[in-house]
């Protein structure tokens, strides 16, 4: 019984040897160190949440080995980021080093920092050797995070709509005195409002500060402060705004942080050609605005062609239109252009409409045509003459008998 229990005691011995050394012999290389931006991973270092890091990895091979690769991963509670290098070969006892960059990926959803797992791995051949580290991450120190921008897909030229905006602090530290600012650059409309404070993360009276925030810090609790806000600006896409698509830009700032979003909408307008539309010789002035708009018309005469309107100043109603005649006289043969600039009432230039005309000339008849005219009508005037001189009848001559 003795002999048997000491042979399995035996064979038990021999598996376990024999697993260590299959272990050892997988394993490819020893890790000397790894550092996350020039800071050893066994120094405790803390990253900030969206920074990109340099890890560098640096080992001494066990083996010769080849399609050998260095893979870096941080952990996260819902994303990990990792990357790898490219294929290489390495050689028994010689030391070798690659740095890979990845981006710290954001999980502080309910806390101002929180610990993370960095996996290195270093494999090839059947080799591998594996080691983890924990990390510290924490937030950016300031952060207004633009979670929604809402607008309407389409609006019309002179309509006003609602921007709505979402934004939360995902910052280390209170936002105070937000504002928001929705434009459209190329409307040059513009519009800011005041969004309030928002605290770094809502909390309880009647935790801890680890329990709220996850770290142990001096920092005043109110229940009724918020993290999030829902804000809406309202603005006014211009009445002469050209259908088209534009892009809507919202800034949040204040004194500590920016950030920016932007989104698309379509803008139509009925009256694609503008506000001011030629028909012949006539100007249709169209007023789409819900106000009495006043313009007033000055036509461009040059030496060779009188311009003239038949209204200088014109009021269109609110949602109405006026047409005015815009009359030109040239003193020479052919077509050509002239313009009519239209000035709002306190004279701001606000278009220059172009006309063309084809006219035959005020005095373009040379002396020839002239004298022509002239000797066509008297020879006009000789034939009427002539012709009621030969239709007159002559008197009759009456004779008188004579007796002998």
């Amino acid at each position: 019984m003795n002999t048997k229990k000491l042979l399995v005691s035996f064979v038990m011995l021999l598996s376990v040897l024999f697993l260590v050394a299959t272990v050892s012999a997988a394993q490819l290389a020893t890790l000397s160190s790894v550092e996350v931006d020039g800071l050893n991973v066994n120094s405790d270092p803390a990253l900030v949440v969206g920074d990109s890091v340099d890890v560098r990895v640096e080992f001494s091979s066990l083996v010769n080995a080849s399609d050998v690769t260095v893979e870096v991963e941080i952990e996260g509670d819902k994303k990990d980021v990792k990357a790898e290098t490219r294929s290489f070969d390495v050689e028994s006892g010689r030391e070798y080093t690659r740095t890979l960059r990845l981006e710290v990926p954001f999980d502080l959803k309910d806390s101002l920092s929180d610990f993370a797992t960095v996996n290195v791995e270093v494999s090839g051949d059947g080799f591998r050797t594996e080691a983890s580290y924990t990390l510290r991450i924490q937030r950016e120190s300031f952060n207004a995070n633009i979670v929604s921008v809402s607008v309407p897909q389409t609006v019309k030229a002179g309509e006003t709509f609602p921007v709505d905006v979402v934004l939360k602090n995902t910052g280390y530290n209170d936002l105070d005195d937000v504002f928001v600012t929705a434009k459209i650059s190329a409307l040059g409309v513009e519009r800011t409002a005041f969004f309030g404070e928002l605290v770094a993360l809502e909390c309880d009276d009647d935790d801890t500060a680890v329990e709220n925030y996850g770290v142990n810090i001096n920092r005043k609790c109110n229940e009724d402060d918020e993290d999030t806000v829902n804000g809406r600006l309202f603005l006014q896409a211009p009445y002469d705004a050209k259908s088209g698509t534009y892009t809507l830009d919202v800034m949040v700032e204040n004194e500590d942080t920016t950030s920016s979003e932007s989104a698309q909408l379509v803008v139509k307008n009925a009256f694609s050609s503008g506000n001011f539309i030629v028909s012949g010789n006539q100007l249709l002035i169209v007023n789409p605005t819900n106000e009495v708009v006043v313009y007033r018309l000055i036509p461009e005469s040059t030496g060779t062609l009188s311009v003239s309107v038949s209204d200088s100043l014109v009021a269109v109603p609110a949602g109405s239109s006026k047409a005015v005649t815009v009359s030109a006289v040239s003193s020479v043969e052919g077509t050509q252009v002239y313009s009519v600039n239209v000035f709002t009432a306190d004279g701001t230039l606000v278009d220059t409409v172009n006309f063309s005309t084809t006219t035959q000339g005020r005095s373009a008849s040379s002396p020839i045509v002239v004298l022509t005219v002239i000797l066509a009508i008297i020879f006009v005037i000789l034939l009427v003459v002539l012709i009621v001189l030969i239709g007159k009848k002559p008197e009759k001559e009456e004779f008188g008998e004579s007796y002998y």
